[in-house]
């Protein structure tokens, strides 16, 4: 395929490059410079300029707390933008497949999310998403959107990341009252890809399999890595001090229900795929 992605240089869209490229695929990596979300002639340019088969949209802001203070550059980049990202994938004739987030969900729920509930962000982050989800179904219909979660990877500062700079500490505090399942970018840039090829459209989630708290992940992360998991104790969101800006869904999880319906294969355990992360971080 020929395959534009969009925020290329970030966390997941260098993976999906890797995973793109890997396949065969002709590739027209866009991190900011090449096109800026913010921009509308830089978007248009870019992807009317090449004319893909598909457009991988991976490029948002994300700074969830960020965006609380900012809402102006969070709806300018990841609604007015993506708005921008639909309407030239239509004029180019390309498949669009953009990725979303678990926020815009408001974590009330007791059992996981499926792709049918009725999104209702309380952050800004969420918010200026479930708009870049709408702008998608107008300006580009038959497009496809990827919600996700608590993603981790190789490339760019993350959860894990932080963790195992965190493993002279003596003592750790993480909370224990938010729910998700944790999502490694190797596992998910080739479903996206997978989707992408298949030309579907709709709503899916794409998430590892299996849900921890944000305790039990760093748990999880010090074992993968050799340390004691007891170093970590367990607090709530309450006892955060300072206290994060932008309200944090407390369930998260993610029921890939729309994935396995039609019949595409689920991410593995996110365990598994934890410890390979691990390893590879850690290794000299």
């Amino acid at each position: 395929m020929r395959v534009l992605i969009t925020g290329a240089s970030g966390q997941l869209g260098t993976d999906l490059v890797l995973t793109c490229t890997a396949a065969g695929d002709e590739v027209t990596a866009c991190g900011r410079a090449e096109l800026d979300l913010a921009d509308r002639d830089s978007v248009y340019q870019a992807i009317l300029g090449v004319r893909p088969d598909v457009v991988l949209h991976a490029g948002a802001w994300t700074a969830v707390d960020a965006c609380e203070g900012d809402p102006e550059r969070a709806f300018h980049v990841n609604a007015l933008g993506t708005e921008w990202v639909a309407d030239a994938a239509r004029r180019a004739g390309s498949h669009l497949v953009a990725v979303s987030t678990d926020y815009v969900f408001d974590g009330t729920k007791a059992e996981p999310y499926h792709e049918w509930d009725r999104p209702n962000p309380q952050s800004v982050y969420g918010r200026s998403k479930w708009a870049g989800e709408q702008a998608v179904a107008v300006h580009a219909p038959g497009s496809c959107v990827v919600r996700t979660a608590w993603v981790f990877g190789a490339h760019g500062p993350n959860m894990v990341k932080t963790v195992l700079g965190l493993l002279d500490r003596p003592q750790l505090a993480f909370v224990d009252d938010q729910r998700g399942c944790p999502t490694f970018t190797a596992d998910l840039a080739p479903a996206i890809r997978q989707l992408a090829a298949a030309r579907v459209p709709g709503t899916f989630h794409v998430t590892n399999q299996g849900a921890t708290t944000w305790y039990g992940l760093v748990r999880d992360i010090l074992l993968a890595a050799g340390a004691d998991p007891d170093k970590v104790r367990p607090i709530t969101t309450a006892e955060l001090d300072p206290p994060r800006p932008a309200p944090r869904p407390s369930n998260s999880v993610l029921d890939n229900a729309a994935l396995r319906m039609g019949g595409f294969p689920l991410l593995p355990n996110y365990r598994d795929s934890l410890d390979r992360l691990v390893q590879e971080l850690i290794s000299p």
